[in-house]
């Protein structure tokens, strides 16, 4: 079985040729089709990682590394060329700079424990207060270990980091500055070159979150010249349970391992263990070796469509979601992009002014509609807004004019009923 394949000749933008790949947004829920907006989420997955996954099931069963078995030596050449592919995506130095996770919130993990042993009480990390849960959660226990402190960088009136604010902080000298390239809540895009260079600087590590950005902007790691780039398979139409952790070799190479056992080692004794070099020093155990490769296959995918094209119809279809929004009229819209030139990534925040977002999206789904609703694992970002919570509305390659009209169609009857 050979992955299904779509070429770019096929492909114009907000052309059903890239839709028709997607087999989930080909159902139908009650009486209405499925119009999903929900991507910031999870993406959903094309037929070739589909079949991808499925090709390695049914004939290339087997563990990775070490055995000599034919399967085995199968299943490692396509692991390995999956490592290869993503450092070439993402344009990383070395292949092994890239570090096979279960996902964003582990790869963040790995880091924030790998650094226990170098910080101190009292060293400062900075910390973008737009953050998700999961790039706030494990500094914090890692300031817990250490007796470090964090530092919330705040954001401006426009939902946008206050670079006023980041410049000042960065006088106390941090040791580790995080932040993310795009946010999951509002789809507003940090310019990270500027505030990475700006935080080494003065001395500091950095990592950024790209779980929002990876499927939707070309992420070059050394043009960013980040310490830590992360993100995840499954915001980037590949499968739940694998992620990447990029890091500078150097840096990598100085972290302790946070989970220990079988493939990570080089040789082991009960009076010592010597750990393997890089990669596998950072890959205890059996990987998620067939979510691999359904990543190099949403790569693959990614790769043969063309991504400028793809660009300006995802801005294209942002602009007219916020401009349909706007013109329905009562409907409250949080992070929109104005005053520095700047975009939203594949986002938008709402809420029907005075109604609760988890009424609001439990009425849209009776008609099909899927939207996320909550605070997004960011909830200092929805206390820097004053708000409990909101609806998203997010957008995929996939998306077309059809979904927003049905969308906006289906949230006016809602904004008619509880009104």
């Amino acid at each position: 079985m050979k992955p299904a394949s779509l070429t770019p000749s096929a492909v114009l933008f907000g052309h059903q040729a890239i839709r028709d790949q997607f087999p989930a947004l080909k159902q139908t829920i009650g009486d209405y089709p499925l119009c999903y907006l929900d991507t910031a989420a999870t993406s959903q997955k094309p037929q070739a990682v589909i079949d991808a996954m499925t090709e390695y099931y049914q004939l290339n069963n087997a563990n990775v590394h070490r055995a000599a078995h034919q399967l085995s030596a199968r299943a490692t050449q396509q692991y390995e060329a999956v490592r290869q592919q993503v450092a070439e995506f993402i344009h990383a130095q070395r292949q092994d700079e890239i570090i096979f996770t279960h996902g964003t919130t582990e790869s963040i993990n790995m880091v924030a424990y790998g650094l226990t042993s170098q910080l101190k009480p009292n060293d400062v990390i900075l910390v973008d207060t737009a953050a998700h849960h999961a790039n706030i959660v494990p500094w914090q226990e890692l300031a817990k270990r250490t007796g470090a402190v964090i530092t919330p960088i705040p954001l401006a009136a426009d939902a946008q980091l206050d670079m006023a604010a980041f410049d000042r902080l960065l006088t106390l000298k941090p040791k580790m500055v995080a932040l993310c390239h795009v946010s999951n809540a509002l789809g507003t895009v940090n310019c990270v070159e500027e505030l990475v260079a700006k935080a080494k600087a003065v001395g500091a590590l950095t990592l950024v979150d790209g779980a929002q950005a990876i499927a939707h902007l070309s992420v070059d790691v050394q043009k960013i010249d980040c310490d830590f780039y992360v993100f995840s398979g499954h915001k980037m139409y590949g499968p739940t349970g694998v992620g990447i952790l990029y890091g500078r070799y150097q840096q990598l190479d100085q972290l302790t391992p946070m989970l220990t056992g079988g493939e990570m080692i080089k040789t082991v004794s009960f009076a010592y263990t010597e750990y393997a070099a890089l990669p596998n020093r950072l890959e205890a155990g059996t990987p998620a070796i067939a979510e691999v490769i359904g990543l190099g296959a949403a790569i693959r995918f990614l790769q043969q469509l063309p991504r400028e094209q793809l660009w300006v119809h995802e801005q294209q279809l942002m602009q007219y979601l916020q401009q349909q929004l706007q013109q329905l009229g009562d409907i409250e819209l949080y992070g929109i992009a104005n005053d520095r030139n700047a975009t939203n990534i594949a986002a938008v925040a709402f809420n029907i002014k005075g109604e609760h977002h988890q009424d609001v999206g439990i009425l849209l789904d009776q008609q099909a509609i899927a939207v996320r609703c909550g605070h997004h694992c960011a909830m200092p970002l929805m206390a820097s807004l004053n708000l409990g919570g909101c609806c998203r509305a997010s957008i995929g390659i996939y998306t077309n004019k059809q979904d927003v009209d049905q969308f906006i169609h289906a949230l006016n009857a809602v904004k008619e009923l509880l009104l």
